[in-house]
């Protein structure tokens, strides 16, 4: 977020200081959330639902999307996965609470494979390059440049079938904390950042060499081959309004609950709000 910020030369457009703390993960951000030491959070698509499964529900005020899923699902080198329904009776890599849950379910979901005919391997998104080394895992749910690395080392093959390639977008949201929202200057603050925030990524589009290469090779220290298959990985931004964006959450939230992972159903609609529609449709 601050390098895209900096990268698209949009902070400058901003009167106002940010701070970007780092946490690792969802859970880490809501409990900073709660303790009121943060106002606002990027996330992925499944964390807004779970922060509201367990009591908290902090609105979403921005959604953008890719189109292709920027996960692939892949199984080691040597099991035989060629569609979705050979998942059966696999070990795979289980991560509760992130947007790698969802995806693994819809693949299951997809080839008529039931959770409880999988066996489950709880690992944290760090361990997944090692589980597949060491066949503690059969399939696991990675992003690139991980798919590329692996795959070319022999230890991997993404999985083949089709609708892999089908069964979810990559979607991201911007939720804030309900004290934020209450408070007119912050609210302010904030459509101000969002708005920047916006024309920067609508920036990445248009410049997405350049943003790789400040991005990815020069701030994380990456081979140029591993930006390279990362951006190859990554169709357009797009940015959604909250009626644009609920029917896909609330698709989320149906996968989840349908798997037994939620304790209840609930409407997506209550999980946004419109406030900032209008600048997200006037400069996406």
């Amino acid at each position: 977020m601050r390098n895209l910020l900096d990268a698209s030369g949009e902070r400058d457009s901003l009167d106002f200081g940010l701070e970007f703390p780092n946490f690792a993960g969802g859970p880490a951000i809501l409990e900073a959330i709660r303790a009121g030491a943060l106002d606002v959070a990027l996330v992925g698509d499944v964390p807004p639902i779970q922060a509201r499964a367990s009591g908290t529900l902090l609105p979403i005020v921005l959604t953008f999307t890719r189109e292709t899923a920027e996960y692939r699902l892949v199984s080691r080198s040597g099991v035989p996965v060629e569609t979705l329904s050979d998942l059966r009776g696999k070990r795979v890599s289980y991560i509760e609470g992130s947007g790698r849950q969802a995806f693994l379910i819809e693949a299951l979901t997809r080839g008529g494979v039931g959770l409880d005919e999988v066996e489950l391997v709880n690992l944290r998104v760090a361990d997944l390059n090692d589980a597949l080394r060491s066949d503690a895992v059969d399939v696991a749910v990675l992003m690139e440049p991980h798919v590329t690395r692996l795959t070319n080392q022999g230890i991997i093959t993404p999985i083949s079938d089709p609708e892999e390639r089908r069964l979810l977008p990559s979607t991201t949201y911007f939720y804030a904390r309900p004290a934020v929202l209450a408070d007119p200057q912050k609210t302010a603050a904030l459509a101000e950042f969002l708005t920047a925030f916006i024309r920067a990524s609508n920036w990445s589009n248009v410049n997405a060499e350049e943003w790789g290469d400040y991005y990815y090779t020069n701030f994380n220290r990456i081979a140029p081959e591993d930006t390279q298959a990362i951006l190859a990985s990554q169709s357009p931004v797009v940015f959604q309004t909250s009626a644009e964006a609920i029917p896909h959450h609330q698709a989320l939230i149906d996968i989840l609950h349908d798997a037994g992972t939620l304790p209840e159903w609930f409407d997506a609609e209550g999980s946004f709000v419109d406030t900032f529609d209008a600048i997200i449709a006037t400069n996406r």
